[in-house]
């Protein structure tokens, strides 16, 4: 692995993580991360990427607990001058950025219903459309990487997370296994 960034640990679970990551590396799929706060998913979104035929482009990283609903769909997917008071320019959005690279989403299990209807449109088709425009964009070209440590299928039951977005962002699942199943980890990362 590309060694500009690291996953400690020298635990057979760490060594199933590490081949999981070359393996998704390979590949071209979407990857869903999931594990506990704390646990390394960036770092392994950032392993698949600078491991993969990607790398040369760019990875856009996002925490999509970190907006509300509105703000998150217009940074996702841009907007054009005067679709909103302070929009004074046209603005790309995080996809479009991560065009011929990787978008990694974390906490993909924050999204609103609405944003995860756009998000699977955009999974199915590759096109966008900035907020008021009256336009489709060209397909882009991105891999997407998310992570969350919600127990996705738990909100799917709950009718709070899109099943048909669930299976089409769990394509490979790599599980980061907690410090508990993996003690023998501790004094490497201390």
């Amino acid at each position: 692995l590309n060694k500009s960034v690291v996953m400690i640990g020298s635990s057979s679970a760490i060594r199933e993580v590490v081949t999981e990551i070359e393996h998704a590396a390979r590949s071209n799929a979407k990857v869903l991360i999931t594990g506990e706060s704390g646990v390394g998913k960036e770092i392994v979104a950032k392993l698949v990427h600078q491991n993969s035929a990607r790398s040369g482009g760019p990875l856009v990283t996002i925490n999509c607990a970190g907006f509300p609903d509105s703000l998150l769909e217009t940074e996702m997917f841009g907007h054009v001058k005067g679709s909103f008071t302070d929009a004074h320019r046209d603005k790309r959005g995080w996809l479009e950025q991560a065009h011929g690279g990787t978008i990694f989403m974390d906490e993909v299990g924050e999204m609103s219903l609405r944003v995860q209807a756009l998000l699977l449109r955009f999974l199915e088709t590759g096109e966008i459309q900035r907020v008021g425009s009256d336009r489709k964009l060209p397909p882009l070209d991105v891999r997407v990487i998310t992570a969350t440590h919600r127990k996705l299928v738990d909100h799917i039951a709950e009718k709070t997370f899109r099943e048909d977005l669930y299976y089409r962002l769990n394509v490979i699942h790599i599980a980061v296994p907690p410090l508990p199943e993996r003690r023998e980890d501790v004094p490497l990362l201390l």
